[in-house]
């Protein structure tokens, strides 16, 4: 019934629905994560971890940079994974009062981790709307995603 309620709505709202649809997923992601007995990771967690695996010689400053926060922020979310065993810090080869960042391989197992949840994720939503509908979506926001961003790299962070 509550689904009605949302189908019902006429204004054009889409980029709307695509965050709520986000959100949901995201909380089918954390309910999967907290059923595996992980961390209680937050979605800068998850940000975080693809920013590292793609830039491994990544300092704290950067980090804030791609993420959107103050250096302070970041390296909350740094001590956080750091605690857990998902990153390590090491000295930075020109800047002594810098250090670089990499993911353990805890990390990188993590990342494996999140993939096959994300999937978990997508197959879920294939068996609500149809494994064709979920490709066509796939196509359709890769299209706009070039339509708007072309050949330049694609932003991966949250939007705050």
């Amino acid at each position: 019934m509550a689904a009605d309620r949302h189908d019902a709505d006429p204004s054009p709202q889409v980029p709307l629905l695509l965050a709520i649809a986000y959100r949901a997923m995201t909380d089918h992601f954390h309910a999967r994560l907290a059923q595996l007995g992980r961390e209680p990771l937050r979605p800068a967690h998850g940000f975080t971890f693809r920013y590292l695996a793609g830039h491994p010689r990544a300092t704290t400053v950067d980090l804030a940079a791609h993420l959107g926060v103050t250096k302070q922020a970041a390296s909350k979310t740094v001590a956080e994974l750091a605690d857990w065993g998902y990153l390590r810090r090491g000295p930075h080869p020109t800047d002594r009062r810098a250090q670089v960042l990499a993911l353990t391989e805890r990390g990188h197992e993590y990342l494996r981790l999140a993939d096959r949840l994300w999937s978990e994720v997508e197959r879920d939503l294939a068996d609500v709307v149809g494994a064709d509908h979920v490709a066509a979506l796939g196509r359709d926001l890769r299209a706009y995603i070039r339509h708007v961003y072309g050949d330049q790299p694609v932003p991966l962070r949250p939007v705050w």
